[in-house]
């Protein structure tokens, strides 16, 4: 009897709850619309424990204390005092991204529960970063109308040279969006083929009944271990760059550098 065929891009297709056909409705709730509310429930429940207010915070409110202070040191450190006027942006865009990469690593197929992982989406990450976009758009017009287009002309640039500069630099600019998403999208992604690819590996190892069979079942256990363990630091490291990258693009529309 032949093996199944691997599919490891079964993982990422959404599905209507329940079953069905998928469709173009607002009205059908599916298997990402469904982990979506669980990571939106998990960020709410953690936040909401960590706001206590007590004058010797407990470890849950701890947490919450350093994850808060250590975004707004990210926003004050790149773009300065008004920094702080865009954190709420910044620590928003860090934590859900950071709770959707790690939820949709955890094993819950143990459980009978299949995780999806949202920002394995590009729609997902992808909207996020046209938010971000958009916030450095309107803070540059508002801030400095039309001379928001200096920004791609650096001070001190002789004439010839601008006319070359300029075309690049707003290239450049315009290319944001696309590559602030597309870093989590292409991680989470990728991560996961490499889980789906190696786990179908131990299965067929172990279903062989052989030596070698077992023998590649265990190297490959022990690469989805490594592998696991790196997704998670990876999932951290794409949310941090997100909120890094997202407090320097807001600082050029508001500093113009």
């Amino acid at each position: 009897m032949a093996a199944p065929a691997i599919d490891p891009m079964h993982q990422f297709q959404i599905a209507p709850i329940g079953g069905g056909e998928l469709v173009a409705s607002p009205f059908l709730f599916t298997n990402s619309a469904l982990w979506m509310l669980i990571v939106l429930g998990t960020i709410v429940a953690f936040m909401w424990g960590g706001m206590k207010r007590q004058l010797v915070p407990g470890r849950w409110q701890a947490a919450v204390e350093l994850l808060t202070g250590f975004l707004d040191n990210i926003t004050r450190a790149n773009i300065g005092p008004e920094g702080r006027k865009y954190l709420p942006w910044v620590f928003t865009a860090f934590v859900f991204i950071l709770a959707s990469n790690w939820i949709g690593a955890m094993p819950f197929a143990i459980l009978g529960a299949h995780p999806f992982t949202v920002t394995s989406q590009f729609t997902v990450t992808g909207v996020m970063s046209i938010i971000s976009f958009l916030i450095v758009l309107g803070v540059g017009f508002w801030k400095h109308g039309l001379h928001f287009f200096s920004l791609f002309v650096p001070k001190g640039t002789p004439f010839i040279l601008q006319l070359l500069i300029a075309p690049i630099e707003f290239i450049s600019f315009m290319v944001r969006p696309f590559s602030l998403g597309l870093r989590p999208f292409v991680a989470m992604f990728a991560g996961h083929i490499l889980l789906e690819v190696f786990g179908n590996f131990v299965v067929q190892g172990l279903n062989a009944g052989t030596g070698g069979g077992a023998a590649i079942a265990a190297l490959c256990f022990v690469f989805v271990a490594f592998v696991s363990a790196l997704e998670l630091l990876v999932g951290a490291i794409q949310a941090f760059v997100f909120a890094l990258l997202t407090a320097l693009y807001i600082n050029d529309a508001v500093n113009l550098h």
